[in-house]
């Protein structure tokens, strides 16, 4: 099974940027959909972005849009999640998730959320205003 570590987080304030990664082992990671969700204190698990295994589809997040942008680095095994604008209500724990098919994991929910293939262990985001 994938194996999935994110890296990346850390304290900013408002304003900045800041750029997710998360490294694959374990599977062909071009086969793999991949995405970012985030967890923010008191609140549920929710979607952020997903990127198809070539990286020829893309899917935010409203809130996101415009702002954060989902990548993929086949020949490092390897997505970021570059972060830009970044405001108060960002500030979350941001965990990396794959899944053999795609709509898996733009359309996922609390309820299907934890059926994804793979999780990583989370990267904290704080951001200060």
């Amino acid at each position: 099974q994938v194996q999935l570590v994110e890296s990346g987080g850390g304290l900013v304030q408002a304003g900045g940027s800041l750029r997710l990664s998360c490294a694959a082992s374990g599977r062909t990671f071009s086969t793999l959909a991949m995405g970012w969700f985030r967890q923010a204190p008191g609140k549920g698990r929710e979607f952020v972005a997903a990127i198809s295994g070539s990286g020829d589809a893309t899917y935010y997040e409203a809130s996101v849009n415009g702002r954060f942008t989902i990548s993929r680095d086949n020949a490092k095994n390897t997505i970021h999640l570059q972060m830009n604008s970044l405001k108060p209500e960002d500030t979350a724990v941001y965990y990396c998730a794959a899944d053999s098919i795609l709509s898996r994991i733009w359309a996922a929910r609390d309820d299907t959320a934890s059926a994804l293939d793979a999780w990583g262990q989370g990267t904290l985001v704080t951001v200060s205003s």
